[in-house]
């Protein structure tokens, strides 16, 4: 067993005001990195700001991510925090703002290295990061990962640096205002990391720990994800707890196969990364030993895999072109990183039948 979560976590409603002394104890200067609308919505942004004036920290906010935010994306914070002298970043938003947030940390700190130190293995530590996540799917805010689109590539691509939040501040009131098309896309992208951690995890007792409470966390929510209950706060600090413990578990094992599949997915056809990650999910599960198919399965409440994969695609429903799929999956028999992480072997009969949704 190797357990290694460095990132300390606050959960509580009216979480960035009870903490807005350890979030500036993080630096003199923050970079606030977000998107351009919904932090502004849901009061994340506002509650930072506010935590930061009454510690009389100062601030300088770059709102340009994007969805799946780019390497371009990245680099542009790097050269607002720099001219404004930022000792600490705060990511705000889903994934693709902690994402961005993280990587544009490790770019201020080498300021006179190019771009692609993110994707060199050459050591290269980042400014102090804290994550407030806004929406209940990619977990970022317990992981050391960035993903970002490599439009040099055509597909989205892990940096190679791992950089773990400092802090993160986990708060279910902003996800009160997120269009209910968020929340599901989001809480698939949850799902899958629970799902593809419990089966690469095998029997390690402390990973168990928390896909299967994550599980647990998800399960109880299903009404609301689902939309026959309406969600209150505490269905969503739920939800935003499911997401962060996901994100805890593959902060342990990483990502394997429907990952590195729906990448190409997400870049080519436009398909949220949530809605085009959670489509593999059954098939991948299906060849997964019994043992764990079965507990997972058990803890989520479904008799087999079809009938969590008719569920999924009743709240996620996608069309991928034949073509793409067949692409996809070539690219990723070739991915010999995500092959060695996937705890059965994958044949090209095996990946064919994973890609056929």
């Amino acid at each position: 067993m190797n357990f290694y979560m460095p990132t300390r976590i606050f959960s509580e409603s009216c979480c960035i005001s009870n903490h807005g002394y350890e979030l500036a104890a993080l630096g003199s200067h923050a970079l606030i990195v977000t998107g351009k609308n919904s932090s502004k919505v849901n009061g994340a942004l506002d509650d930072v700001i506010a935590a930061l004036k009454q510690q009389l920290t100062a601030y300088t906010v770059f709102d340009e991510v994007e969805e799946n935010p780019s390497v371009e994306t990245v680099m542009a914070a790097r050269e607002l925090g720099v001219s404004r002298n930022a000792d600490f970043v705060i990511g705000i938003g889903g994934g693709s703002a902690l994402d961005a947030a993280k990587a544009a940390a490790l770019m201020i700190k080498n300021c006179d290295s190019s771009w692609e130190l993110m994707y060199m293995l050459s050591p290269g530590s980042a400014l102090p990061v804290a994550a407030v996540p806004t929406t209940c799917g990619t977990g970022s805010e317990a992981t050391g990962v960035a993903v970002l689109t490599r439009h040099d590539l055509k597909t989205k691509v892990s940096i190679k640096h791992k950089i773990f939040p400092q802090i993160a501040l986990i708060d279910g009131k902003y996800l009160m205002t997120a269009p209910r098309k968020i929340i599901v896309n989001t809480a698939v992208d949850a799902l899958a990391h629970l799902i593809e951690s419990g089966v690469i995890s095998r029997d390690d007792t402390y990973c168990n720990m928390s896909v299967f409470t994550g599980l647990k966390e998800w399960t109880e929510c299903r009404p609301y994800i689902e939309g026959s209950e309406t969600l209150d706060l505490n269905a969503a600090q739920k939800l935003m707890n499911a997401s962060t413990l996901a994100g805890i578990s593959i902060a342990q094992t990483g990502t394997t196969i429907p990952h590195a599949l729906s990448y190409m997915l997400t870049y080519e056809a436009g398909i949220p990364h949530g809605v085009a990650v959670g489509a593999f999910q059954s098939r991948f599960l299906k060849h997964a030993p019994q043992k764990r198919q079965n507990a997972i399965l058990g803890a989520l409440g479904f008799k087999d895999t079809d009938e969590l994969g008719e569920y999924i695609a009743k709240l996620a429903p996608v069309y991928v072109p034949r073509e793409l799929l067949e692409r996809s999956g070539k690219a990723v028999m070739s991915n010999k990183a995500k092959i060695v992480q996937c705890p059965y072997p994958i044949t090209e009969s095996v990946m064919e039948d994973i890609i056929n949704i």
